[in-house]
């Protein structure tokens, strides 16, 4: 595959869902955070990128049946102006281009893209990524100084160790500037050579001041993620995907579990995996709100948390 892979016929003629269906969704989704009182959501892991980037990546979740024993139908298959505005329909005050480079080459030709999306597109944070490559510190540290207030790590498609030299200095960049990570390190849906929560504990003990946000809960090491928040203060979750009846059947949350994520409330963070997503986006808010911790928890979860992380006014 080339750096720049070509688009693959992959988008449907007509949209994925009916008109009517997004305004109904979209009411219920706004009924949600309305009754919590709050101003709106914000979704730190929704997906943006170049659109033959993305063709790709919809190419795989389409064939992710043998890997997941299950079908996963992208939900939104829509142009990118229909997911924006689909977004901002829902109430979504603000959300990630989340993007990554599956080999060296991609990630500053990613960054550029993901600067221009964050221009163009009000509520967009500022995203940025990388690989274990030459230039990856000079590269990261020109997106963060273009603006990005946030990266994205994806261990499994990337398959790298985040313990490389090369990345060395860039997890200590990014603490020192307290720039959230984002990322992939859980073996979920399939498990990647350098997947769960072992060489992510040795990073964190080389940087423990490090933001890092484990992407999914930590899918299927939930248990073993949650650990490691209790054991580091900067260290956050984010929902993308979990406890929705989708995951359930693949990688189920322990029930046992569950108190801790009371306890870690003020570190949970909402996302959704958007468009992505084999079901509407108001299941994964009924997903939330059926762990019954309570409607404080809600409101930290869906907007408190990331609105004190991104420094972001109401």
């Amino acid at each position: 595959m080339s750096d720049h892979p070509v688009a693959e016929p992959n988008r449907p003629a007509a949209p994925s869902r009916s008109a009517s269906a997004y305004v109904t969704e979209a009411r219920e989704v706004r009924a949600f955070w309305e009754r919590l009182g709050l101003p709106g959501l914000v979704d730190v892991h929704t997906h943006f990128m170049p659109e033959r980037v993305l063709d790709k990546v919809w190419a795989y979740f389409d064939a992710a049946g043998p890997l997941t024993g299950m079908k996963w139908p992208i939900t939104y298959r829509e142009e990118e102006d229909r997911r924006v505005a689909l977004l901002r329909e829902f109430g979504v005050r603000n959300f990630t281009s989340m993007l990554y480079p599956h080999k060296a080459g991609m990630a500053e030709w990613l960054n550029g893209w993901s600067a221009d999306f964050a221009a163009r597109t009000p509520g967009c944070l500022h995203t940025a990524t990388l690989f274990p490559e030459e230039g990856v510190e000079h590269y990261v540290r020109r997106a963060l100084e273009s603006g990005a207030c946030v990266v994205k790590s994806h261990v499994q498609v990337g398959a790298y160790d985040p313990n490389g030299a090369l990345l060395d200095p860039v997890w200590g960049l990014l603490a020192e500037a307290g720039v959230p990570v984002v990322m992939h390190c859980g073996s979920g849906p399939a498990p990647g050579k350098y997947t769960g929560p072992e060489p992510v504990g040795r990073l964190l003990a080389r940087h423990p001041r490090l933001p890092l946000i484990v992407a999914h809960m930590g899918m299927p090491e939930y248990t073993d993620f949650l650990d490691l928040a209790e054991r580091y203060e900067e260290v956050r979750l984010d929902t993308t995907m979990a406890f929705t009846d989708f995951s359930e059947r693949l990688s189920p949350f322990p029930v046992e579990e569950r108190a801790r994520l009371a306890g870690l409330g003020d570190r949970v963070l909402f996302g959704t995996d958007f468009p992505n997503i084999p079901y509407p986006y108001l299941h994964q808010l009924r997903a939330l709100e059926r762990l019954e911790l309570g409607d404080d928890w809600l409101r930290a979860v869906c907007q408190g948390n990331a609105a004190r992380l991104f420094s972001l006014t109401s």
